[in-house]
């Protein structure tokens, strides 16, 4: 390493490549996700520090044109953390020495490498979870659209995988639609627990520079500080894990989904259709046409469900304070919002093209399906229910039972009244909670954009 390039943090000594590579671990790797907002944090810590008295309007100006034109670079796809260069903080701080001198230096003040890289995380995964509730909309909206496209074409409805009563595309479609509008309550609820700052808090106990940490958090578009400098440090770990708890919230969802596409897609159910062009074949069997999408699906919205479980595990027997464990994080955290955003991708565009089959209901196989009906309408013409019920069950028993298909079902949720305006306005409500305009002016105005 040259030592005109050593990090401020470093002493006379420096550590053993063995000692660097296995402590320095992925963060090279994993740090240039966090670049932008690292950038960002830093303009908006510099605002401040100018604004307490720490930097000249000379050295603000220069830092933050310097600043802005890394931040082009690395939105450019022209940002590297260089060989020997530990982390994203670093490498930031490197390249404004480089250009700037000893003023390049001065970014610092006031801040530790804890609270960086808790601003970094916190920057990112707003941004991340924008862009999950996203595709959580485009995918709700898809189901809403398919469930009133299909909501008279009944199908069965199972409890024990056995044939049960009568269901409807609309229901099915409809469910999973607003189970993604409950999904999006945990996103809410993680997005506001993101939406802190942590900025101030340098190593977990404050800084005797007189920090002005209510203007870091205007600058950056959060919703409030947190503001007991220990708990800020103890928020590392508990953001993630309770940002997963969301992600697997919406996993779960989509997991049953595939499992109920790949089920319904087999010849022996055949309700469904999957696109040609979502299904491969095989190398044996001609015939074949696999859900291989769905299954997919499956097992990676599964994997995140562990996800909760594997921050916990690595977080759980850490007192207060900072300690290395948690560089681990990112490891298992960062990749998670990929795979998840990839599945909903990768849902939304096969509900839009899947294929209904309309006339299930010709099988014979599912006529005991209507039993239910028939005695609830005995017992709607004064037969007490459980007289009506053993007269059908008997029906049934002799070979009697000839079904009425002509169901009319009318309250709330069921097969003739979807309640689909009424999921919709309940999605949106939570929508229009998420403060995203808010956020995206302010950290526009960072950059030296033009908020739209």
């Amino acid at each position: 390493m040259n030592t005109k390039d050593t990090p401020i943090w470093h002493k006379s000594t420096l550590p053993t490549d063995e000692i660097a590579r296995f402590t320095v671990g992925r963060d090279r790797e994993l740090d240039v996700l966090l670049a932008e907002s690292d950038v960002l944090g830093s303009i908006a810590h510099i605002t401040m520090l100018q604004h307490i008295g720490l930097l000249t309007s000379d050295e603000l100006h220069t830092l933050t044109a310097a600043l802005r034109e890394i931040l082009g670079d690395i939105r450019c796809g022209r940002f590297v953390i260089e060989e020997g260069i530990e982390d994203v903080h670093s490498q930031v701080e490197l390249l404004l020495t480089r250009r700037l001198g000893d003023v390049g230096k001065k970014i610092h003040s006031g801040r530790s490498r804890n609270d960086q890289v808790l601003l970094d995380l916190k920057l990112w995964t707003r941004r991340q979870l924008r862009e999950v509730v996203e595709l959580v909309r485009q995918l709700f909206e898809e189901l809403q659209r398919q469930s009133e496209r299909y909501k008279a074409v009944l199908m069965p409805g199972y409890t024990h995988l056995q044939v049960a009563m009568p269901s409807s595309f609309g229901l099915w479609f409809g469910a999973y639609a607003e189970s993604l509008a409950d999904d999006m309550l945990f996103l809410l609820a993680a997005y506001r627990l993101v939406n802190r700052n942590p900025l101030g808090s340098a190593a977990g106990y404050g800084s005797s520079f007189p920090l002005n940490r209510q203007m870091t958090t205007d600058l950056l578009g959060f919703d409030s500080m947190d503001y007991n400098v220990v708990y800020a440090q103890m928020g590392r770990g508990k953001m993630e894990r309770n940002v997963s708890f969301a992600i697997a919230s919406v996993a779960a969802t989509i997991a049953k989904l595939a499992f109920d596409a790949c089920l319904f897609n087999s010849q022996n159910f055949a309700f469904l259709k999957l696109p040609p062009e979502c299904t491969t074949g095989s190398s044996i069997m001609p015939h074949k046409k696999n859900p291989d999408v769905f299954e997919l699906t499956r097992a990676k919205c599964n994997k995140l469900q562990a996800l909760p479980q594997q921050l916990t595990l690595i977080t759980s027997n850490l007192p207060s304070g900072y300690f290395r464990d948690l560089q681990i994080l990112k490891e298992v955290f960062l990749p998670a919002f990929d795979e998840l955003k990839d599945c909903l991708s990768m849902t939304t565009y096969i509900i839009n093209k899947i294929e209904v089959n309309e006339h299930i209901l010709d099988d014979p196989r599912y006529d005991l399906m209507f039993s239910v009906e028939t005695v609830n309408k005995l017992a709607a013409s004064g037969t007490p229910f459980r007289d009506a019920y053993r007269q059908v069950g008997l029906d049934i028993e002799a070979g009697r039972f000839v079904p009425d298909k002509e169901i009319h079902h009318t309250h709330e949720g069921s097969i003739g009244c979807l309640c689909n305006e009424r999921i919709a306005e309940y999605m949106n409500s939570i929508l229009d909670d998420f403060p995203f305009q808010r956020v995206e002016a302010a950290e526009k105005k960072l950059s030296g954009e033009q908020p739209t």
